[in-house]
């Protein structure tokens, strides 16, 4: 069963499909934080952390390795339902695995991002144990967006991390309803996803005749809108 994270930073939203029994959990970066009116990053963060008791991932956003350790160690304390995200790399691309070693070995759960090939995954796995808890993010979306096929590398993922039962790969920077079908077909354990596409995932089951009827159905209301003749 794949599960879904929602994928957002907003307080009201959080709070709405926390309710959902299909969300799994959440799922946050800076820039979602940044996008939500979070000024205080640990105030707005335990903010999050009161409204749900579901998987939270939380970022780290030093540049440099020993700071993203600090920063891991003092996110880790806010909640036990908290994942430390941590980029594969900084911004210079210098690998963060002593970030992911050290914090690993602290026993503290991890959030690997902006992870693109099955390669990284290879340096991740390298750097942790076989017991506590790692989520490796693979960015689906923005690889297909640069024009590469992100299914060899779920599939090399999925298959050499199968000895690390502590492991789930997880499909990041879903772009449509139907990338869930994907993640499930190729086992990803874990998808996120934002809010409107979450929406659209808990109406599937139209028929093929209902989607061409309600296509029509539209054209033909902004037709008559637009009072349109020939």
């Amino acid at each position: 069963m794949t599960k879904i994270f929602c994928d957002i930073a907003d307080l009201n939203l959080i709070k709405k499909f926390n309710k959902k029994k299909i969300v799994k959990g959440f799922t946050t970066n800076p820039s979602l934080m940044r996008k939500a009116g979070a000024r205080d990053y640990s105030n707005y963060s335990q903010k999050i952390l009161k409204v749900t008791k579901k998987p939270v991932s939380l970022e780290v956003f030093a540049d440099d390795l020993d700071n993203m350790i600090l920063q891991g160690d003092k996110i880790s304390k806010w909640g036990k339902n908290i994942y430390v995200k941590v980029p594969i790399t900084n911004s210079k691309g210098k690998f963060t695995g002593k970030v992911i070693n050290k914090l690993n070995k602290n026993k503290i759960k991890l959030n690997i991002t902006a992870v693109y090939t099955s390669k990284q995954t290879k340096l991740v796995l390298k750097n942790i144990d076989k017991k506590t808890k790692v989520i490796i993010s693979i960015f689906a979306g923005r690889m297909a967006d640069a024009g590469k096929d992100p299914i060899p590398e779920f599939r090399e993922s999925l298959d050499i991390s199968k000895k690390y039962k502590n492991v789930e790969i997880l499909w990041a920077s879903t772009r449509e309803p139907y990338n869930y079908f994907q993640a499930k077909n190729l086992g990803c354990h874990i998808i996120t996803v934002p809010p409107k596409i979450i929406e659209k995932i808990e109406k599937f089951g139209d028929s093929f005749q209902k989607l061409t009827t309600d296509t029509v159905k539209g054209f033909l209301v902004d037709t008559k809108k637009s009072n349109f003749k020939l």
